[in-house]
């Protein structure tokens, strides 16, 4: 999606949260600083040969869900990209899958992330304002090729084509990049396993929103995209309910 056409929304979920910009434009300045002169150039060149034309598996950490069942798929050329959203990335390097890309801001099991950084992983490190301490101290422990996010205008290195938690905005990518299509394993938006109240309703809600924007994109955008059930089954991602809207 082009910045344009996703700032609206994002300005919805802002007001929603209570996101501080100036808090999110501090810490994009800072991951910029703190990228290679390598992980400046091209980000979505770079993120495009890895995933366009290609089948894109999108992992998310649903309870239980474990690691996509790969095997299951056909054996077609070339074989299906893995992205993993985050704490994602544990689960796939536990059942020995290297993600082609891992998206996050930086919550989740960060050992594990720079080492599917060291294992070939590009990680596309998101901004946002309560990461600051995260971004100073682990992107100058990834070994490997990075890419920067944030969510505002592309600015400089930092790229921004749509999408909120880190597991829409890793389809958002892939749709962004041309990937031929986009099946998502582990993903539910009715689970949030924070023992306090607070904490859980709040990240419900922001389920919510990842429900809401990739039903939108899956309305609108270039490629299917589908629900891989534990099951083995697979439907397209219901988007006929979704109207695009910023209220």
């Amino acid at each position: 999606m082009e910045y344009p056409t996703w700032a609206p929304r994002y300005e919805a979920i802002a007001r929603d949260f209570g996101f501080p910009f100036e808090r999110e434009v501090r810490s994009a300045a800072r991951l910029e600083e703190l990228l290679s002169p390598a992980a400046r150039v091209a980000p979505l060149d770079r993120v495009g040969r890895r995933l366009s034309g290609r089948d894109v598996v999108v992992v998310g950490l649903a309870p239980g869900a474990g690691p996509p069942p790969l095997w299951r798929l056909s054996a077609e050329r070339p074989a299906p990209a893995v992205v993993a959203a985050d704490g994602a990335a544990a689960t796939c390097l536990d059942a020995g899958i290297v993600p082609a890309v891992v998206t996050t801001d930086l919550d989740g099991p960060l050992a594990t992330e720079v080492g599917a950084n060291r294992r070939g992983a590009l990680v596309v490190v998101h901004a946002h304002g309560d990461n600051l301490s995260a971004i100073e101290e682990w992107v100058p422990q990834f070994p490997s090729e990075l890419a920067g996010s944030w969510a505002g205008p592309p600015r400089g290195a930092l790229v921004d084509v749509g999408g909120f938690t880190d597991g829409d905005r890793a389809v958002f990518l892939a749709e962004h990049v041309g990937a031929r299509r986009i099946r998502l394993w582990g993903f539910d938006f009715r689970a949030a396993e924070d023992a306090d109240p607070v904490a859980r309703q709040r990240k419900l809600a922001k389920l919510a929103w990842a429900e809401r924007l990739i039903g939108e994109l899956a309305a609108v955008g270039r490629c299917p995209i589908e629900l891989w059930r534990r099951d083995g089954s697979v439907a397209p991602y219901p988007g006929g309910r979704y109207v695009a809207s910023t209220r």
